[in-house]
């Protein structure tokens, strides 16, 4: 993704429309307080049903994922290292025990996710990706911590790249769990040299499938090929930034592509998705095509996003109240400042529609989470946590 749509902040235009049309049901808003949550659409409308849209909490910076636990709280991960805990209510308490990460750019403290099993006390780990800092360069990176009720214990490293580099851009770092508890990580490019991902002994741009204590699956589709490490899971992947695993086990994800050449894909074991050999984007400077469109033993993208979507962020519906979205996916934009739904049918987008479109702001992280509600994380340095829910 371009970095200048990584760091914008602010309102931009699809905010300042939905301000001037809102702004007089939000003057009989609950006020800003971190005591509780604020309505702040009561009433907006879909093809399906009527939604409505309340801030949980308000005033986090750069926030990236947010984790639930088991108690109701949330875990909310900081760009610049930070873990708040929210509670019920709203209020924000910062963890203390997380390794110095490497915030230069779009780096940072990025995914997080809780073990599978988390609850039984033996696995309750909080895992995280990072950008672990070396030198003047950085690392994707993986580690976990043992949650301990209200604080964090002792950090386990579980997995860095291969190989560090300029630090900035393009870490991926989405984490996603397959079905047998294996976990998919995606790793970007890292931007200064996109034909790394098209290189099989290099862990950048690629997603890889790792066991929960961060070794090699024995089934992963290319151990024991000496020309290919042995994490990988698929490659030829620019820059993932939603990653999710459906009820029916398929891993799917939303990549960055270069200028309006955003795509969501079916993630495969053994595949490569192309990048920079083949995209649907263009040069940021000259506008032109970026290599070709399909190239044979490449796979070519289910679904290009419109424009300049920036997709950051991406879950299935899986809570009955929400009908017959039970199922599709919905999918955070950055520089959009919009939350698409798509509707899957054999592998293919069937049907889309705009949900949010600028209501409140750059989206980065998408979650079905519980109490029947989708909760969203908006960039920034006041970002907030959002839940969305079907309307009485």
């Amino acid at each position: 993704m371009h970095q200048a749509q990584e760091r914008q902040t602010g309102l931009t235009t699809p905010s300042q429309r939905w301000f001037l049309a809102a702004i007089g049901g939000l003057m009989l808003a609950t006020p800003v307080s971190n005591a509780r949550a604020e309505m702040l659409h009561d009433a907006t409308e879909t093809e399906q049903m009527t939604l409505s849209l309340e801030r949980v909490a308000s005033g986090l910076n750069a926030p990236w994922a947010v984790a639930f636990l088991p108690d109701g709280r949330f875990l909310v991960s900081e760009r610049r290292g930070q873990l708040v805990l929210v509670d019920h209510e709203g209020n924000q308490q910062t963890l203390e025990g997380l390794p110095t990460v490497s915030h230069q750019g779009q780096g940072g403290l990025l995914d997080i996710t809780l073990h599978p099993s988390f609850g039984d006390g033996e696995h309750d780990w909080i895992y995280f990706t990072w950008s672990k800092p070396d030198g003047n360069n950085s690392r994707s990176a993986l580690s976990r911590v043992k949650w301990q009720g209200n604080s964090l214990g002792e950090v386990e490293h579980l997995f860095e790249q291969d190989r560090a580099s300029s630090p900035g851009r393009h870490y991926g770092s989405r984490m996603a769990w397959l079905a047998d508890g294996t976990l998919l990580m995606s790793i970007g490019d890292r931007g200064a040299t996109p034909s790394r991902a098209q290189a099989s002994d290099d862990h950048a741009g690629s997603t890889l499938r790792l066991t929960d204590t961060g070794g090699v699956p024995d089934d992963n589709p290319f151990v024991g090929t000496d020309s290919t490490l042995d994490e990988i899971y698929s490659m030829g992947n620019r820059n993932i930034q939603g990653l999710t695993v459906l009820s029916n086990g398929e891993p799917w994800a939303t990549e960055h592509g270069p200028r309006t050449g955003d795509e969501l894909n079916r993630i495969k074991a053994g595949s490569n998705y192309g990048w920079p050999e083949v995209s649907l984007g263009n040069d940021y400077r000259t506008n032109e095509p970026i290599g070709v469109e399909s190239k044979p033993g490449m796979v070519d993208s289910v679904y290009r996003f419109e424009g300049r979507f920036a997709p950051s962020g991406l879950t299935e519906v899986t809570s009955s109240a929400f009908g017959d979205w039970q199922g599709q996916l919905l999918a955070g934009g950055l520089a959009s400042e919009t939350l698409l739904r798509l509707q899957l049918e054999n592998g293919n987008v069937v049907d889309e529609e705009v949900i949010l479109d600028g209501h409140i702001g750059r989206i980065r992280d998408v979650r079905q989470g519980p109490n029947e509600a989708i909760y969203l994380l908006t960039d920034g340095g006041q970002g907030g946590l959002y839940r969305l829910r079907v309307a009485d």
